[in-house]
């Protein structure tokens, strides 16, 4: 499991195959000065949805626990940056072709 940091003040944690994919799509966006929402649902009970917005002036960092590059699914970073156009923003959404849904996240305390 690696970790997203967001404004040094929210670490979640997302698969390292997953993080990589979602790395990829905000580094596009931001690159581009594309500001954007990114939204995940929360795993452990009570549930529910975690929102950021996400800009170039706000600090991230992804941290891998693997030193292994995983392999990259071109559809699913298309997918995801599509959706990263739409109006409710970044989402996790299943990887295309895979067997097993992507990991949901785990809110880490700070």
């Amino acid at each position: 499991m690696g970790t997203l940091t967001y404004n040094s003040t929210l670490s979640v944690d997302f698969d390292d195959r997953l993080l990589l994919h979602l790395q990829l799509v905000i580094s596009a966006k931001l690159r581009r000065d594309e500001s954007f929402l990114f939204s995940w649902s929360k795993p452990e009970p009570p549930g529910g949805r975690t929102s950021i917005w996400i800009d170039k002036h706000i600090p991230l960092a992804f941290d891998y626990v693997g030193s292994a590059m995983p392999t990259l699914n071109r559809q699913w970073i298309e997918d995801m940056t599509k959706a990263a156009y739409q109006q409710n923003g970044l989402q996790i959404m299943p990887e295309p072709g895979a067997t097993a849904p992507a990991q949901s996240p785990a809110r880490r305390p700070r």
